[in-house]
């Protein structure tokens, strides 16, 4: 059987991120740079575009896929991103996605569009028979960056402001974010070093692969790398994404005496003037864990309260009862 017209995949790196990145709601996890770091970490990864039957584009969609036994299990992330037209014949798109994957009986299709969704994407994953999954961990704070730097900084609590303030007059503090390449790769080795040390102190882990992730970082344009140094002692790394209207706190670092400084302080608030710069609307402060890692949750809460809802991973599965099962145990990940 011949493969249809309508779905077919974009093999040149170039034309792919002026794909994701021309449109408004282009991201970090649906660019090639992500698709390659999750290769590198042993996921089959492709990308189509799904267009019409006039040969117009309806979304751009980067879905990475791994096999275990009978069963093949497929992620999208950031996406589908849905053109202007795509908005409306949504359902169709999701379909046409649908048909390609040809998904089996013990198959499952997960998509999260990490912030990055709109109403017809929903609205066409319900129309397919998708579940939504919502874990504990699927909540983040967000920022109104469109008030403006004055009114954020009338909204911290007090000893936020006053730590900020305080590291804004330690003269042997400096911050500085980094654009070489070489500096860059240097700063995410120290990052690499103080992270497993802080996964090792707190006795936290997750799928984070810095190795895999060195290089890819630290060529990409989208990504923000900041360096903070105490007496020019390297003592916190923040790193965050930007898109179109958002920027992201990924990861941080720090060493002990960073802590003292209040050099988390000041580079949060350097990564929102620079996101206020960026033209962006949101700073999204990347999760909360108000149960398993108070001390970062109180840290966050003391320049926002706004919670908002960062999932649901959006579950299809041709039996009901596996995609189900699959469900209950991926909201209490």
């Amino acid at each position: 059987m011949m493969a249809d017209p309508r779905v077919r995949d974009i093999l040149d790196r170039s034309g792919w991120d002026a794909a994701v990145w021309g449109h408004p709601r282009g991201n970090i996890f649906c660019s090639w740079m992500w698709g390659e770091y999750k290769a590198r970490l042993g996921w089959n990864v492709r990308r189509i575009v799904i267009s019409d039957g006039a040969g117009d584009a309806l979304a751009f969609i980067q879905y990475q896929e791994k096999v275990k036994g009978f069963a093949r299990f497929v992620h999208v992330q950031g996406g589908p991103l849905l053109t202007g037209k795509g908005e409306k014949q949504a359902e169709a798109a999701v379909g046409l996605l649908l048909d390609h994957l040809a998904l089996g009986r013990l198959d499952l299709l997960a998509a999260d569009f990490k912030h990055f969704g709109s109403p017809a994407g929903v609205l066409a994953f319900l129309a397919h028979g998708f579940v939504p999954v919502v874990s504990s961990r699927d909540h983040t704070l967000e920022i109104d960056l469109t008030a403006g730097a004055e009114a954020i900084l009338q909204g911290m609590k007090r000893d936020w402001r006053e730590n900020l303030r305080r590291a804004e007059r330690a003269a042997a503090l400096s911050t500085r974010f980094l654009a070489d390449l070489d500096e860059r790769l240097a700063c995410f080795d120290a990052f690499s070093a103080l992270y497993d040390d802080l996964r090792k102190r707190k006795g936290f882990d997750n799928n984070f692969n810095a190795k895999a992730y060195r290089d890819l970082v630290a060529a990409d344009p989208h990504h923000l790398i900041l360096e903070v140094r105490d007496n020019d002692t390297l003592v916190h790394v923040r790193i965050a994404h930007l898109s179109s209207e958002r920027c992201t706190d990924f990861f941080a670092a720090s060493t002990e005496q960073a802590r003292v400084s209040k050099a988390p302080s000041i580079a949060v608030w350097r990564l929102i003037e620079r996101a206020i710069s960026e033209g962006c609307k949101t700073f999204d402060w990347g999760g909360i864990d108000p149960a398993g890692n108070r001390g970062v949750y109180d840290f966050k809460r003391g320049l926002s309260k706004n919670v908002v809802q960062s999932g649901p991973l959006w579950l299809y599965g041709r039996i009901q009862r596996l995609r189900d099962a699959a469900g209950a145990y991926l909201a209490f990940r």
